[in-house]
């Protein structure tokens, strides 16, 4: 939906400057996919993950923006390096153009133009309905009808704009002005989306439907307004708009056959998955086949990802995976001595659930893409999945690196650090994978900027060899701890008991300590724990049911070893 909806944009206009096809296409679908990783909304996921990880919203988003950020700073990078390997230059503006701070007054002035209408809309009309309830609809689509005619007399007065042929070379760029003077009509379709959505509350389907009839209705009548004003002849208007909207449904029909096939081939692949309970039997093939090795199972688990999300809208595609999969890295972490918070677990899933839209042969959104480039879908995939590879490799950097999800910031500096370090890795390693910098790249110099941005992403892996990242102390001392640690500190814990179906387990978790209490016991009586020592262990006497305690795995009766 995001590279239907947005893709008619960018990518013709990229073609048009230099870009091939394929690469075209492919931007749109790193970026359009990338949305879905991009608070505060991510797809409606981050509202299932308050439910699933059981931390506040704010918190969600806090550690989402971070990694969903450097991975858009480093695909404008990566447009830009494409731009220099293919030597495309950027388009001149037109002889008499502003320059300098009147172009800053131009845009400032189009952005403040646009935050007045929608406040209009929403205000303006939300009143509307308040004052006339039942009636409001008629009152909105009079307004609606008078503003239509209203817009069109003012964009009369100005000259017909060229038609814009789009196979045709840009020589300079458009003027802003001109563009949006003969066409501010065509905001209409979104006050009525506004008002659907917002003030009736209507489903984003239905809303969509009804815009869609509003622009059905410009398409038809605009070429008779604008000649009426214009004191034109009348005469074949009206068949000139209705073969203007039998064009657009006709194109329209034709751009969605890639679309429908790909999505047909997915539900079949979607449904065998869901029906058969293949998900669960790769759980299981995923704890055999990984054999203990950390990382050989989190490279099985973002595969088995990518395989579950195909097809998947995101909300779908999150809890699929949240619930096959999360629990698996989960328990083989713990037992490995990988201990991260969960919302870690949660993003690693669901960044490579995401992954699937663009990796072929399933890719969707490559699929769309395809399509209005006019491209080969497989090859777009391919080179859209060489641009999602930025994103892909952060999953494995913030489960290791928690600061990448703002986890463990002391203080302003140490935040300043970690943002700044963070975007410098992700363009290395776009430069690295892109085989080109400043010019283009030796395959030592790829190498080279490969393990820069490894080691700015993830420095402990250097520095642990040195001094040990953690040190064994009794269970007993946890009382003391939780008293002493400051508000929002987490506790590593390794645990051994008897699960309630008769598993024994010994791992490790990481306990959420939350804001400081009355004292050490206390503190984790909010969190769901109660503990009594046995002589250098504590032993788990009680859980409270839909803690965070309990959330964790750790159960009445489990022995705390040591912290």
């Amino acid at each position: 939906a995001n590279v239907v909806t947005t893709g008619t944009f960018p990518i013709p206009l990229m073609k048009r400057v230099g870009y091939r096809p394929d690469k075209a296409g492919a931007v749109e679908v790193a970026a359009s996919v990338d949305g879905q990783i991009m608070p505060p909304v991510m797809g409606a996921a981050a509202f299932l993950m308050v439910e699933y990880v059981g931390i506040p919203y704010t918190q969600v988003l806090k550690h989402a923006v971070l990694p969903a950020l450097i991975s858009y700073i480093a695909l404008f990078y990566i447009v830009h390096l494409e731009a220099m390997k293919s030597d495309i230059r950027g388009i001149p503006r037109p002889p008499g153009a502003p320059q300098g701070m009147a172009r800053v007054r131009s845009a400032l002035m189009t952005v403040c133009g646009f935050i007045v209408l929608a406040g209009a809309v929403y205000y303006g009309m939300g009143w509307i309905k308040d004052l006339a309830d039942a009636a409001a609809k008629w009152i909105v689509l009079a307004l609606l009808l008078a503003g239509y005619v209203a817009l069109i007399g003012f964009s009369a007065r100005f000259p017909e704009l060229t038609p814009d042929d789009p196979n045709k070379p840009m020589e300079y760029l458009p003027e802003a002005g001109p563009t949006l003077k003969s066409g501010l009509h065509y905001l209409l379709p979104v006050v009525v989306l506004i008002w659907n959505l917002m003030v009736e509350e209507m489903s984003p389907a239905l809303s969509a439907f009804w815009a869609t009839m509003f622009l059905v209705l410009i398409v038809v009548t605009q070429r008779p307004l604008f000649a009426l004003f214009r004191k034109h002849a009348l005469a074949g208007t009206v068949q000139h708009g209705l073969s203007d909207l039998f064009t657009g449904l006709v194109t329209g029909a034709r751009n969605m056959i890639g679309i429908g096939i790909a999505t047909a081939a997915a539900g079949i692949i979607v449904g065998t998955v869901t029906l058969t309970g293949i998900g669960l039997v790769m759980t299981e093939f995923v704890e055999v086949i990984s054999g203990g090795n950390l990382m050989v199972m989190l490279l099985m688990v973002a595969v088995i990802c990518l395989i579950l999300g195909m097809g998947l809208p995101t909300t779908a595609n999150y809890i699929v995976v949240s619930t096959l999969m999360a629990p698996v890295v989960v328990e083989l972490g713990s037992q490995s001595g990988l201990l991260v918070p969960l919302i870690a677990v949660h993003m690693f899933v669901f960044y490579f659930g995401l992954m699937a839209d663009v990796t072929p042969p399933v890719g969707l959104a490559s699929y769309a893409a395809a399509g209005i480039a006019r491209t080969d879908p497989i090859k777009t995939g391919v080179t859209a999945f060489g641009y999602s590879i930025r994103t892909a490799i952060l999953p494995f950097m913030f489960i290791f690196n928690t600061q990448l999800l703002l986890i463990g910031i002391d203080n302003a500096a140490h935040l300043v650090i970690t943002i700044v370090s963070a975007i410098v890795a992700n363009l290395m390693f776009a430069a690295g994978t892109q085989g080109w910098f400043v010019t283009r790249n030796r395959w030592w110099e790829s190498l080279a900027l490969l393990l820069v941005t490894f080691t700015l992403f993830r420095p402990g892996f250097w520095w642990d060899m040195i001094y040990p990242p953690y040190v064994d102390a009794p269970a007993t001392q946890l009382i003391q701890v939780a008293d002493e640690a400051p508000d929002g500190a987490r506790q590593r814990l390794w645990i051994e008991g008897t699960t309630i179906e008769g598993k024994e387990i010994s791992r490790g978790v990481l306990l959420p300590l939350g804001d400081k209490a009355a004292n050490g016991r206390a503190r984790l009586a909010k969190v769901g724990l109660r503990v009594v020592p046995m002589g250098d262990e504590l032993q788990v006497m009680q859980v409270q049911f839909g803690s965070r305690a309990e959330k964790l795995g750790i159960e009445q009766g489990f022995t705390i070893k040591t912290i």
